[in-house]
């Protein structure tokens, strides 16, 4: 961010510049200032130095594979555009063989992660769940399986009849290998009750993670913003997360999501902007100290954006992805996939060093020099898995 230091000197903001620049943790009512400011260069250059600090030059990327199981689901979350009753005509559910096959189409393409989840299907058993994870590490051993969402979890739990801990080991034996982020929303309860009533509260959404990080395991978050909240209502849930950090050190990352506004029954006059999603994206990486990373979710910011906010905070664009559903059955406008050499391509574009991840956010390659895939010689998409997985 050239020239930043120029707009910080002068700014108001100087004193939380000063404090993260000596390594001090930032309060709420710090991080609050923080979104209030109009201070956009600011605040994005505070954030870089946090970025900086965190993962130098590089900025990363994985090769994975969206597979959204079923969209039937027992709850009518106002905000969700995905979520059918089995009336529904274009209500869907895939059998094992078909997730499988969807993999193994995928592996072709070297993904080194699947991000499975779905809606709460009101009568698949839970032994729908575990053959699942079980046949898809039996396609490929090395596949990392990120699945789930915490509101999942307690279905799954309520299915097996178990506790939130047994269900979660059962899941880990049969090949889970972390939860993914979803379902955060907003933690506060009277925001949570306008866009989410009957889902899980903030708190059982924290806990179901705490305990799959009690079991030696990993996981992402996330914060939906940009909908009924307040900015006070973010900070509140970055101070949750930060605190169940604290205590865990088990989230790899916190993936901000840029609420998308169409085809739900939540009237929002003002839904994100660019501005928004970039101060957000800044003051999480600012305000969450004890995060590794930061991503920003090219599919709900565009890639455009996803490339500026890699100057404001953000060192990760997230994955190829393949076949998305949510955010697009809300109206996203961004492309189903991005091919490895479009990511590439974006993060050398803004300067920084591409580098592939696993899905706990560890180099699989850093592509210091190296050609952007599909400008060299096509080797063979099973050579590059048989590399990638490897090192995962």
């Amino acid at each position: 961010m050239c020239g930043m230091n120029f707009f910080i000197q002068r700014s108001e903001l100087r004193d939380i510049h000063d404090k993260v620049a000596a390594g001090v943790r930032i309060t709420e009512a710090d991080a609050l200032r923080l979104f209030e400011s109009k201070d956009l260069n600011a605040v994005g250059a505070i954030a870089d130095l946090a970025r900086q600090r965190k993962s130098g030059n590089r900025a990363s990327y994985i090769v994975n594979r969206y597979i959204n199981y079923s969209n039937y689901c027992i709850l009518s979350c106002q905000f969700c555009s995905f979520a059918r009753k089995k009336r529904d005509a274009d209500g869907f559910e895939l059998s094992v063989e078909q997730i499988v096959e969807k993999a193994r189409e995928a592996l072709k393409l070297g993904i080194t992660e699947l991000h499975i989840v779905g809606g709460l299907h009101p009568s698949l058993p839970f032994s729908y769940y575990t053959d699942m994870l079980r046949a898809l590490k039996q396609l490929d051993s090395r596949l990392q399986l990120k699945c789930f969402t915490a509101i999942e979890i307690l279905h799954l739990a309520w299915l097996a009849k178990k506790t939130v801990e047994q269900t979660l080991i059962e899941l880990k034996d049969a090949g889970l290998a972390s939860l993914t982020g979803g379902g955060a929303e907003i933690f506060r309860k009277e925001v949570r009750s306008q866009i989410a009533k009957g889902k899980e509260s903030g708190e059982e959404y924290l806990d179901v993670h705490r305990t799959w990080h009690k079991l030696g395991q990993r996981s992402t978050c996330t914060m939906l913003y940009g909908h009924v909240e307040t900015l006070a209502d973010r900070v509140d849930h970055l101070r949750q997360l930060r605190a169940l950090q604290d205590e865990t050190h088990g989230f790899v990352a916190l993936v901000p999501l840029a609420y998308q506004p169409e085809d739900n029954n939540i009237p929002v006059t003002h839904p994100p902007t660019g501005y928004d999603s970039l101060r957000t994206i800044a003051v999480s990486r600012i305000y969450l100290d004890n995060f590794d990373h930061i991503t920003a979710y090219w599919v709900g910011l565009g890639m455009k954006l996803a490339q500026v906010a890699l100057s404001y905070g953000a060192d990760d664009i997230h994955g190829t992805i393949i076949e998305e559903h949510i955010f697009h059955m809300a109206g996203a406008t961004s492309p189903q996939l991005q091919t490895e050499a479009d990511m590439v391509k974006a993060i050398r574009e803004v300067g920084r060093t591409p580098v592939q991840r696993n899905s706990f956010y560890e180099p699989i390659r850093i592509l210091e020099n190296a050609p952007v895939v599909g400008e060299q010689e096509n080797t063979g998409h099973s050579k590059v898995l048989e590399d990638n997985l490897a090192t995962a």
